[in-house]
């Protein structure tokens, strides 16, 4: 939810109260002036004066009495044609992002055709279609506003669809209802509130553009736009007939206006908190699946990730990961490294699928549509960038127990003990003081603490860490890493540590998977890593990249010649052919063989078969 901070700005002060002061004059102008701004006289058309400070009109009333009690029916109209076109609107946007692909591609269609007329245009049209009155035009314009709150909704929802809290929501079971006002709403409030500052004035403005040219509200009724149209027809004589109503429609739309940007600015945590500082190709054929050790907690085989039109992103990935073992996989951007693991965590993006023989976490199938309570509880997630991993509208607390209460039935009081004491354990200071907080005024390593924290408090079976020490500098990214060893040990989580940081793996797993172009190109222990017993061109290259404290100085790290090939591009052999200094005439046509090693693990390339190989160029 929004939460108001306790000293609002002076456009927002100054706006509540202009149109505070303007609403009261709304109530009581009828009972206080409509005997007069009704009463006929002789004095028609008389100019401005002591007795009728903006003149009279054709009949002889007061202008300025009948300004004021139309400000009832102004606002009122007014503000049930912004209710309209704001609940039309973002109902539409909302629903768009809550459907599935197919239904989000045409209602995002549907939206960019409404937007493109002009909202005066809609308004015409259904007001000429309606008839003219009040309750036509309130209709009219609600409609011709709503396509922009649908767009502008749309497109701030998407933006916010793809951040790693809303995954984690995702994740955890969280109900389309639920992600959609806990997640998306509160995190586009400030622009739509702006845009319903924006769309109350056009409101206005357009209500009264209705009643001038003879659309609006009817006679015997008048609002300021009737008022006006009559007081332009003596603007040369008595120009306060007009004067009056155009002061009004000018001053609502611009208290209006400041409302809005104070509700905006107060609405934000982070703009609150900066304000108060201030004024203080075809598959390769399947490798055959390695043995699944007999302690084996997550088993993976031949896993594919692919797009709609067939393009594999992981092709035929195998591998399996002990129980209380680390490992790391590691690769270039673009490897296939978080596709695999959020494939794991069933968190793909919509718009790829995944497929494989076998995939499971102990007997938990994921393949198959898991309980949403197993899958929030069963595997953790720690996410890359700290500043996206939670909800930047929500206080700590609410997000970091928010699986131990849904899926574990945990009270508030007792789940908010054992995340004062997750934080304890993950050395965050002030735990209690932090569960109280917003993401924005924790640092970024204390954000990633807490993240981690989250992440086992619902004592997972699997964490899996997606690079999460890369947002970080390096004094936090060596803390965090000890954490994440400490975890390992004291608690025997398994771990799968994706990272493109050879040296980081080395320093924290158990065994490393290399992968390249969408497959895993070697698997070998760390100990073998960090002693340069590797056997794949790929994966020394990748060790000879990395910077050293040790050798000439000035000279600077080795780099991989050329670029991996993109997903669609990839040939049939070995995909790192083409930058291999160890390439044979067959490696881009024939997949290469696992060869065994003897530290238990195997590299896929065929300078390794034991034949001769003097094909070599």
């Amino acid at each position: 939810m929004i939460r108001w901070t306790k000293r609002p700005a002076a456009g927002l002060a100054a706006g509540l109260a202009g149109l505070a002061l303007i609403a009261a004059v709304g109530i009581a102008a009828p009972l206080v002036w409509g005997e007069d701004a009704g009463r006929l006289t002789g004095a028609a058309r008389e100019g401005m004066s002591a007795a009728h400070l903006l003149g009279t009109d054709a009949l002889g009333r007061d202008v300025l009495a009948r300004t004021l009690v139309a400000t009832r029916l102004t606002l009122a109209l007014t503000l049930l044609a912004t209710l309209i076109a704001g609940t039309l609107g973002i109902g539409l946007g909302t629903a768009v992002w809550v459907s599935g692909p197919r239904i989000r591609e045409i209602g995002l269609r549907l939206i960019d055709v409404m937007v493109s007329y002009p909202a005066v245009i809609l308004a015409l049209v259904v007001a000429a279609v309606l008839g003219a009155g009040g309750g036509a035009a309130v209709v009219a314009i609600g409609v011709a506003w709503s396509p922009s709150f649908a767009r502008l909704t749309a497109n701030l929802a998407a933006s916010v669809a793809g951040r790693d809290h809303v995954a984690t929501a995702r994740l955890m079971g969280v109900p389309p209802l639920r992600i959609l006002t806990r997640h998306l709403l509160p995190n586009i409030a400030e622009p739509l509130l702006v845009l319903l500052s924006v769309c109350f004035a056009g409101t206005l403005t357009a209500l009264s553009g209705l009643s001038f040219i003879g659309l609006g509200v009817q006679p015997p009724s008048y609002d300021w736009g009737a008022l006006l149209d009559t007081g332009l027809d003596a603007v040369y004589t008595n120009p306060g007939e007009a004067l009056g109503p155009a002061l009004a429609i000018t001053l609502t739309g611009v208290l209006a206006g400041f409302v809005g940007d104070g509700l905006a600015a107060s609405a934000d945590p982070r703009r609150a908190r900066a304000a108060r500082r201030a004024a203080a190709p075809e598959p390769a054929p399947r490798a055959p699946a390695p043995g699944v050790p007999a302690d084996a907690l997550l088993v993976v085989d031949d896993l594919r990730v692919a797009l709609p039109d067939g393009v594999e992103l992981v092709a035929g990935v195998s591998f399996a990961v002990r129980r209380g073992e680390i490992v790391g996989v590691v690769g270039e951007s673009g490897s296939g490294k978080s596709l695999t693991a959020m494939a794991v965590a069933k968190l793909l993006p919509e718009q790829v699928h995944a497929t494989a023989a076998a995939l499971r976490l102990a007997d938990l199938d994921l393949t198959a549509p898991a309980a949403p309570a197993r899958l929030a509880t069963e595997i953790g997630v720690v996410y890359q960038d700290p500043a996206t991993s939670f909800n930047p509208g929500l206080r700590m607390g609410g997000q970091i127990t928010e699986a131990l209460r849904r899926h574990r039935r945990v009270g508030r009081a007792d789940a908010r003990r054992r995340a004062v004491r997750a934080l304890t354990s993950v050395r965050v200071t002030s735990p209690e003081h932090r569960l109280a907080q917003h993401p924005h005024e924790l640092s970024g390593g204390l954000r990633q603490r807490a993240m981690i924290a989250s992440a086992v408090l619902t004592e997972p079976r699997l964490l899996i860490a997606d690079e999460p020490t890369t947002a970080l500098d390096v004094t936090v990214q060596a803390e965090v890493l000890a954490l994440l060893r400490e975890i390992n040990e004291r608690d025997g989580t398994a771990m799968l540590f994706i990272s493109h940081d050879i040296g980081v793996i080395a320093a924290l797993c158990h065994r490393v998977l290399v992968m390249y172009a969408g497959r895993i190109v070697e698997e070998l222990a760390v100990g073998d890593l960090r002693r340069g017993r590797t056997r794949h061109p790929y994966t020394r290259a990748l060790l000879a990249a990395t910077p050293r404290l040790t050798g000439p100085a000035g000279e600077p790290p080795a780099t991989v010649p050329g670029r991996p090939p993109e997903p669609g591009a990839r040939p049939a052999g070995c995909a790192f052919a083409a930058r291999c200094p160890r390439v044979l005439p067959h490696c881009a046509d024939e997949a290469p063989p696992q060869v065994p090693s003897d530290g238990g693990g195997w590299a896929a390339c065929h300078a390794l078969r034991p034949e001769p190989a003097e094909s070599a160029r």
